[in-house]
């Protein structure tokens, strides 16, 4: 069963698409990344998964609850973490939790417990009594992920987690996130692409309101191949008889030596397979890449759907 299940979900500003038919699940274990560049429609979906804005049209399930029938049952199973922590900053961390366990309806005599739990899990187990406006921007981001924790929610939406924190603590955050989709699905909104290719093991990128990839990371990370590979041999091939050989387009030489080869998305495997069979003695096999930049910005800067509608990039990610 998902923990979330998103069908058809539309939204509209006056006659402006916000959102146009976006369709996605979440399972246990998934740390699935939500890209998009600004004005795409992101911070509109997860305003309408979190029930804070209602949909057009479309069906929003959490843990098989449906949001718009049942949003009270169905935001118990949900922690959300907005990009600005909502925190009280007057108030001590043992305090604020508590006020958010009893919103989330824990039963008093449980309270303790959970607030308990949700500190030891977000490092806060040594801050309770400090005032959570005298804690460093790292430890307030902890405060609320704890607040989105502290029910023990089956689905955590944590937007923009580590903007504006120093390495360290964007470390740290990294490390509680990871740490966190062991037993939760969680969806991370940032706009940080390295962020996305350490924590994410799924990912989806929306554009002008659609879904223009949903697949599994790997997928993501093939688009970085470029088919260019920088070689060198110890006893080298002459340029034609490296432009026969039949998945490369085209072969150019390099300094010290090494070659060019601009393939047909061949693996390095079958270059160094050649390389042993032909006794040239492979020295250097580096594939170029583009970087995870490039592959964003060409999925939200292409036209990827056809006339009808119809989305030709999306893989499924159920």
């Amino acid at each position: 069963m998902s923990l979330v299940s998103v069908n058809q979900l539309v939204r509209y500003y006056g006659s402006h698409c916000a959102v146009d038919r976006v369709s996605f699940e979440l399972n246990t274990g998934d740390i699935l990344g939500f890209l998009g560049p600004n004005g795409a429609g992101k911070s509109t979906t997860m305003q309408m998964l979190c029930g804070n804005l209602a949909p057009s049209a479309g069906e929003i399930r959490i843990n098989n609850i449906d949001l718009l029938d049942k949003p009270r049952a169905a935001k118990l199973a949900l922690g959300y973490l907005p990009e600005q922590p909502p925190a009280y900053k007057e108030l001590s961390v043992d305090e604020y939790l508590r006020y958010a366990a009893q919103l989330h309806h824990i039963k008093r005599p449980e309270i303790g417990q959970a607030v308990a739990l949700a500190k030891q899990r977000c490092g806060l187990s040594q801050s309770g009594r400090r005032l959570i406006g005298n804690l460093s921007k790292g430890y307030q981001q902890r405060v609320g992920i704890a607040q989105a924790i502290v029910h023990s929610p089956e689905v955590i939406v944590l937007d923009e987690p580590t903007v504006g924190l120093d390495p360290i603590q964007i470390r740290e955050i990294r490390d509680l996130i990871t740490e966190l989709g062991e037993s939760h699905g969680i969806i991370l909104s940032t706009h940080i692409l390295p962020e996305v290719q350490a924590l994410c093991n799924r990912v989806q990128i929306i554009n002008q309101g659609r879904l223009v990839f949903a697949a599994e990371m790997s997928e993501l990370l093939q688009k970085q191949e470029t088919g260019i590979f920088e070689v060198a041999f110890a006893r080298a091939p002459t340029l034609d008889t490296l432009n026969q050989l039949p998945y490369v387009n085209r072969v150019s030489s390099s300094d010290y030596g090494r070659f060019i080869l601009h393939t047909q998305n061949v693996s390095g495997e079958r270059i160094s397979q050649d390389a042993v069979e032909n006794n040239w003695g492979l020295l250097r096999l580096i594939p170029t890449q583009r970087t995870l930049e490039q592959v964003f910005v060409e999925l939200t800067l292409t036209d990827n759907t056809n006339t009808d509608g119809a989305d030709t990039t999306t893989a499924s990610a159920a």
